[in-house]
């Protein structure tokens, strides 16, 4: 094996727009008595600013927002962070402590199995680095697509991105019988996720790093809302934006390899990239 393709999970493994967004809307609207829910633009904006992943941040951010927008300076608002994250889990997780029972369990799944076997056949290995809590990645893994121990690694087990201590971290649970060479692919639909590509380029050169875009279903909703949010990918430094993530097959993975084999700059990869289409 020579390359690893590194997966985000909220959209891109599964749809979050039903789930984690419907239930960073009702946060805001709660949080500001009813008077602002943020709409999907609202939060892509926010994302677009490629410091967002984390959706309990991006929450308290935009209630301190509105009630700027009201003339209240957010140090005086005196908002409590930790009831900002019960009520979002109790939206997204539920209120049983030892079941899934809200959002979550609605959620489409935008990969199969049968897809991640493909690449394995293919000689390429591969692992996920998530902003999601543990729990809630391994509910969509394990319990859902049926993965039995996949390389992981979640909120918990690293700084949220764009820092790329946690894609370091996958790659090296990936690495075993990798040579030194090997390329990267990370797999996101976020400013973030592009960024956290960015920053581990920048850090360690001698690896080569490749991001790649996805759109989120809720994006795709019209022509105009999904070609802008592709340019902001693209403009966050995805080398290819894809509508879903099964069409990062193992033949355009290894387009990717041989376009970067010839070396050049983003612009020559993404042309040669697209010369394969």
């Amino acid at each position: 094996m020579n390359t690893i393709v590194i997966f985000d999970i909220d959209g891109v493994v599964r749809d979050v727009s039903g789930s984690y967004r419907r239930a960073l809307a009702d946060t805001v609207e709660n949080f500001t008595l009813g008077a602002y829910r943020p709409t999907p633009v609202d939060i892509d904006q926010l994302k677009s600013e490629g410091i967002w992943n984390n959706d309990w941040e991006a929450s308290q951010e935009l209630i301190y927002r509105y009630f700027e927008t009201q003339g209240q300076p957010r140090e005086q608002l005196g908002l409590d962070y930790k009831n900002i994250v019960a009520f979002f889990q109790a939206r997204y997780r539920g209120t049983d402590p030892e079941n899934f029972t809200g959002y979550i369990c609605d959620e489409p799944l935008l990969l199969s199995p049968s897809y991640l076997e493909q690449l394995t056949l293919a000689g390429i290995a591969w692992g996920f680095f998530s902003g999601a809590t543990r729990a809630s990645a391994n509910y969509v893994l394990q319990s859902r697509l049926g993965l039995q121990s996949p390389v992981l690694i979640a909120m918990e087990d690293a700084p949220g991105k764009p820092d790329p201590t946690g894609l370091f971290a996958t790659v090296r649970l990936l690495q075993q019988n990798i040579d030194k060479l090997s390329i990267i692919v990370y797999v996101g639909d976020t400013v973030a996720d592009m960024y956290t590509v960015e920053k581990a380029r920048n850090l360690q050169p001698e690896k080569t790093w490749i991001a790649v875009g996805v759109l989120p279903p809720h994006v795709q909703e019209t022509p105009v809302w999904r070609d802008a949010y592709a340019e902001t990918l693209r403009q966050a430094g995805a080398a290819i934006v894809l509508n879903n993530v099964q069409e990062l097959t193992p033949a355009k993975i290894q387009a990717i390899r041989t376009a970067t084999a010839k070396g050049g700059n983003l612009e020559d990869l993404r042309a040669e990239l697209f010369s394969e289409e």
